[in-house]
């Protein structure tokens, strides 16, 4: 069945970006479902053993956990999805070229275990990896090394003779044909494993891995941002980069916090590729299992389902902590991440202690989850006209997520976050409300592959803007117009003169693009002015040692590049 173009959903991903009627050209074809049906219109949900078990997997604790999501009410509230990864076949293949299944791991095979699960109103998930070996070196569908026929189209009939509904392929073992680029020769062989999916005749949701193989750091290499870029195009869900940390059953205390964090971290600036049918995934939900203390679960939980993520356990169900538990069927955070207009929560404010999230929501509400990234319990205030709700007089009523309870509110979120805790609101403005605007930070890249926001200080000359560590304070606090302005303070980020950019005075009325004032996000981050058609452009970090006092360096505007780093930017929503 021929794929079918997802013709409505580039202009959703412009719009969540600015929150603006534009529509920009996509930098690549659109994205597309493996068949005429679109799959996950949503983020999917279920298990999956890797993150738990690894290799230690068998057809029994498999069984065991779905039954244990059946028995929990996780299955029923939407975890449904249960896949084996990694280590399920044996080291070679048969006579004619087809996996085997490991009998001894699981003895019933592969299509009882389907029918097992689909009698339980679970759908069937399975591992195989592009390259020519899986990352356990198991055989892979990929071409061998030094070239050869692969796998791709009778590894996805096998998978459809066995009721698949869900293919997570890793890219462990890719080999690169000389003269291609190592990005290439990955494109070549998802857009394959897709090919042979769609023509499996049986519609499998792809998760592909291909980005985890290019990522440098939280804003990554060009590379990286090509890639994902491109991977919806093959597949509906994505892992960007690293893996979430594995339990130890030998050290079974060991925390896991900084690897929440750190996947958060890359994930969080990625929203302009997310929409129906195509998900940013930082990887497996850990809350509740070894690690994670009963604050930290609640934040894995909050702030994934506030990037729109994938909600994949990957954990012993019928061990997990009451708490862990909790949140995790937590039916507020779950519609959460499932809200069907899939806009990916952005980032508006953040420094060393919190991060502020907005995401906005298809009844017209706006979701709000504060991080505290601090070892010690803290009091939180945020106003309502730093969410962009603030224009004239508004009242909402704030919904908290975690305990139920819901306030008006007319000026400022308030209360306490306990150590490495984030709070979840849903705020419904009342009758009268202006309509929301994007407010908050405009984020690029900073030293190294770090992040760094764009700063109004003038601390270079009048009206200059450059980059500066994150801090949350009101010189990053931008809010975006209707007519692709962006505005510091009531001045318009502007071109001016020797590339430079600054800010300027803005026209009373706002009521058209405005020359020099105008900028059109595209589909790769790139921000483009709409006179010159250049890309604003951070500048390069400053090399180390830097003398104190020395100015920091401004941003300009410079001929756009095929996705380079410096050019690319996560703005408010």
């Amino acid at each position: 069945m021929p794929p079918r173009l997802r013709a409505s959903l580039p202009c959703l991903t412009a719009a969540a970006l600015l929150a603006l009627a534009l529509c920009p050209a996509p930098a690549t074809a659109e994205p597309t479902a493996t068949s005429d049906t679109p799959l996950a219109l949503t983020p999917p949900m279920g298990w999956n053993n890797w993150a738990h078990y690894m290799c230690d997997i068998d057809e029994a604790t498999v069984v065991a956990n779905a039954d244990a999501l059946v028995a929990t009410g996780l299955a029923a509230k939407g975890y449904d999805t249960v896949t084996i990864d990694d280590c399920w076949m044996t080291k070679s293949r048969d006579a004619d070229g087809n996996l085997v299944v490991d009998t001894q791991k699981f003895p019933h095979g592969m299509a009882w275990l389907g029918a097992y699960l689909h009698a339980r109103k679970l759908k069937f998930g399975i591992y195989q990896d592009a390259g020519s070996l899986t990352c356990e070196r198991y055989p892979g569908s990929g071409s061998p090394e030094g070239g050869g026929p692969d796998h791709y189209a009778r590894d996805a009939r096998q998978f459809a003779s066995w009721e698949v509904d869900y293919v997570k392929m890793d890219g462990c073992n890719l080999w690169v044909p000389e003269g291609k680029t190592k990005e290439q020769a990955y494109r070549d062989a998802y857009n394959s494993v897709a090919r042979a999916l769609r023509d499996s005749g049986r519609d499998m949701v792809l998760s592909a891995s291909a980005p985890a193989y290019f990522q440098q750091g939280e804003w990554g290499g060009s590379d990286w941002h090509k890639v994902i870029d491109w991977v919806g195009e093959t597949g509906q869900l994505w892992r960007e980069g690293r893996d979430i940390k594995v339990y130890k059953p030998a050290a079974p205390d060991t925390s896991r916090w900084s690897s929440v964090l750190g996947n958060y971290g890359y994930n969080r600036w990625l929203g302009r590729y997310a929409g129906p049918g195509n998900w940013n995934d930082p990887d497996f939900l850990i809350a509740g299992a070894p690690g994670l203390s009963p604050a930290e679960s609640r934040s894995q939980v909050g702030l994934w389902a506030m990037m729109a993520a994938p909600f994949i356990l990957s954990s012993q169900v019928s061990e997990l902590t009451p708490d862990g538990l909790a949140a995790l069927g937590n039916t507020d955070l779950i519609a959460l991440d499932q809200d069907p207009m899939g806009v990916q929560g952005a980032v508006v404010s953040s420094n060393a202690t919190f991060d502020i999230l907005v995401r906005p929501l298809a009844t017209g509400d706006r979701a709000v989850a504060v991080l505290n990234r601090s070892a010690a319990a803290r009091d939180i205030r945020v106003p309502l006209d730093e969410l962009g709700l603030g224009l004239g007089s508004c009242t909402v009523d704030a919904k908290n997520l975690w305990t139920g309870a819901t306030r008006e509110v007319s000026d400022a979120l308030t209360g306490t976050l306990a150590a490495h805790d984030t709070g979840v609101w849903r705020l419904t403005p009342h009758t009268g409300c202006a309509g929301a605007v994007p407010t908050g930070q405009i984020a690029g890249r900073g030293s190294g592959t770090s992040a760094a926001c764009a700063d109004g200080a003038n601390t270079t000359g009048v009206g200059a803007v450059v980059m500066a560590a994150c801090t949350g304070a009101p010189d990053q606090r931008w809010t975006v117009g209707r007519y692709g302005s962006l505005r510091l303070a009531g001045a318009c980020l502007s071109a001016g003169e020797e590339g430079l950019v600054e800010l300027a005075d803005c026209p009373g009325d706002q009521q058209r693009r405005e020359p020099g004032q105008s900028w059109t996000p595209h589909r790769d981050g790139a921000l483009v002015e709409d006179v010159s058609g250049l890309c604003l452009t951070a500048p390069a970090p400053a090399a180390p040692p830097v003398e104190p006092g020395t100015p920091a360096e401004r941003l300009r505007l410079t001929p756009c590049g095929d996705h380079q780093v410096d050019q690319a930017w996560a703005l408010p929503v």
